[in-house]
C-alpha cells in the first residue's frame, strides 16, 4: 500500500469529497476599461494570458505593465488564487490554469481575456496541489466542455461554477504534491540536458549541411563542381488563385506558401490540405520532384523557405509561392534552400519592411556549386539521417522530451483521481 493509500485509508476511507467550484469560491474578471494606450509605459504589472497559458505556477517576477489610474476599480490577484485563459481558437485550449504559489506585496491586475477564482476558505487547498489538479485530463476534460464557439471560443462562467473537484485532506495533497513536484523537478532536469543536446545536434546538422553543401569556386573538383545560377539548372513558376478558404477535406492535393514554414519540412510525400476537383483545373501544379517556394513571410528566415514535392500525383500551389522545375536531386536542392549560402544571396534581394518579399528575377540569379546527381545523393543520405535526428517527431531526442512529458501527465492524471465520497 502506498503512502496516499494509507494517508486516504486514514482521514477519509469513505472516499474524498467533491464540490462545485461555485460552492466554495468566487470568480472575477480581468482588467476593463483598457485600450492599447494605457499598455504603453504603465506603472503597474499585470498577468498576460501568455503567462496563463504557459505556466502552472504563475510566473510573477514579471515586467508587463500596464496604467492604472488611484481610485480605478480593478481585481488584483491574490496568493491562492486559480487564473484561467478565458478563450482560444479550440475548445481544448480553454481555460487553461495558472496559480498563485507565491505571496507578494505589489499589487498586480489580471488581463482581459481572462478570469480568476478566488477560494472562499484558502486553507482548504494547498496551492501546489491546485496547480497539478486544474491541468489534469478529468478537470480538464470539465473545462472543453464549459466552451462554446464556432470560429472562436469562450469560457461559461455559469458552466464553469459548476464543474466538481475533488478536496481531498490536506496531508493527502502534500503527499501527492512532494510525489509530482519530485517528479516535475526530474522531468526539468532531464528535458533541459535533452534540450541542449537537441540544441547540440541541430548546430552539428547545420555545420555539416553547410560544409556539404557550399564549394569554392576557385577549385573545381577536378571539373565534377559546376558552378551554375538557378535559372541554369530550372524554371520558376508563380502560383495563383489558392487561398485558405478554399481547403476542403478530401479532392487534389494543395500547398499552400504559409504552410511551407509552419508545417512542412526538407521534403513531403501526401499533402496535409485538398481542394476541389473544379478549382484545383484553374490552379498552377507541382509535379514530382519540383521545389516549392514560400515567396513572403513577416520572418525574413521563413522567405525563400522550400519543399521537396516527392508525392506521386501533381499538386495545387497558392500565390505567394513559387514552383521551380529542375534537373537536379529534389532533397540535394531543399536542403541548398536552407545552407548560409543561400542566405547570403537572398538577404541581398528581400524587399518589404513588416511584410518581406523576394521574386522569381533576383533567385534565378542565385549561384552554387553542383556535383554530379550520384554525389548529391550521397550528400542527400548523410543530410537526411541528421534531418530525422533533429526533426522527426517519432525518433531521436525530439520523441524522447516527447516522452517525459507524457510519462509525468501520465502520473499526474493518475494521482489525481480518487474515488468519490458517496
Amino acid at each position: 500500500m502506498s503512502k496516499i493509500d494509507e494517508l486516504i485509508k486514514q482521514y477519509c476511507p469513505d472516499g474524498i469529497k467533491y464540490e462545485e467550484l461555485g460552492n466554495i469560491g468566487v470568480f472575477y474578471g480581468g482588467l476593463s476599461g483598457k485600450n492599447k494606450d494605457d499598455f504603453k509605459d504603465g506603472n503597474c504589472k499585470y498577468v498576460t494570458y501568455t503567462n496563463i497559458y504557459s505556466n502552472p505556477a504563475l510566473k510573477i517576477d514579471i515586467e508587463d505593465r500596464v496604467n492604472v489610474q488611484y481610485g480605478e476599480k480593478q481585481n488584483t490577484i491574490q496568493y491562492g488564487d486559480v487564473l484561467f485563459t478565458g478563450s482560444s481558437e479550440t475548445p481544448d485550449e480553454c481555460g487553461f490554469s495558472s496559480v498563485v504559489t507565491q505571496k507578494t506585496n505589489e499589487k498586480i491586475y489580471l488581463n482581459s481575456f481572462c478570469f480568476g477564482f478566488r477560494l472562499n476558505d484558502v486553507t482548504l487547498f494547498n496551492p501546489l496541489f491546485l496547480k497539478h489538479l486544474f491541468r489534469s485530463y478529468e478537470i480538464r476534460k470539465q473545462i472543453a466542455g464549459t466552451a462554446s464557439g464556432v470560429t472562436r471560443f469562450n469560457i461559461s462562467k455559469k458552466r464553469f461554477a459548476k464543474i466538481k473537484i475533488p478536496v481531498p485532506p490536506l496531508p493527502v495533497q502534500e503527499e501527492i504534491v512532494r510525489i509530482l513536484d519530485a517528479f516535475s523537478s526530474l522531468e526539468a532536469e532531464l528535458e533541459a540536458e535533452l534540450e541542449a543536446e537537441l540544441e547540440a545536434r541541430k548546430k552539428q546538422y547545420e555545420y555539416y549541411r553547410n560544409k556539404l553543401l557550399t564549394f569554392d569556386e576557385n577549385t573545381t573538383g577536378g571539373g565534377r563542381i559546376k558552378f551554375m545560377q538557378l535559372e541554369e539548372v530550372g524554371t520558376f513558376i508563380r502560383g495563383n488563385g489558392l487561398q485558405k478558404k478554399d481547403f476542403t477535406d478530401t479532392g487534389v492535393g494543395c500547398i499552400h506558401y504559409g504552410q511551407i514554414y509552419t508545417y512542412y519540412g526538407t521534403f513531403a510525400e501526401r499533402t496535409k490540405s485538398y481542394v476541389s476537383n473544379n478549382l484545383a483545373e484553374k490552379l498552377k501544379k507541382a509535379r514530382t520532384g519540383d521545389l516549392i517556394i514560400a515567396t513572403t513571410s513577416e520572418n525574413v528566415e521563413d522567405v525563400g523557405k522550400a519543399v521537396a514535392w516527392l508525392g506521386n500525383e501533381d499538386i495545387c500551389i497558392s500565390g505567394d509561392a513559387f514552383i521551380y522545375h529542375h534537373n537536379q536531386n529534389p532533397k540535394y536542392m531543399s536542403y541548398l534552400f536552407q545552407t548560409n549560402a543561400f542566405f547570403e544571396q537572398k538577404k541581398k534581394c528581400i524587399t518589404g519592411v513588416k511584410v518581406m518579399r523576394i521574386n522569381d528575377i533576383a533567385m534565378s540569379k542565385f549561384k552554387f556549386g553542383f556535383p554530379p546527381i550520384e554525389e548529391q545523393e550521397r550528400i542527400v543520405a548523410i543530410l537526411d539521417k541528421f534531418d530525422s535526428l533533429v526533426n522527426d517527431i517519432s525518433e531521436g531526442l525530439p520523441a524522447e522530451l516527447t516522452a517525459r512529458r507524457q510519462q509525468y501527465e501520465y502520473y499526474r492524471n493518475k494521482l489525481l483521481t480518487f474515488e468519490e465520497a458517496a
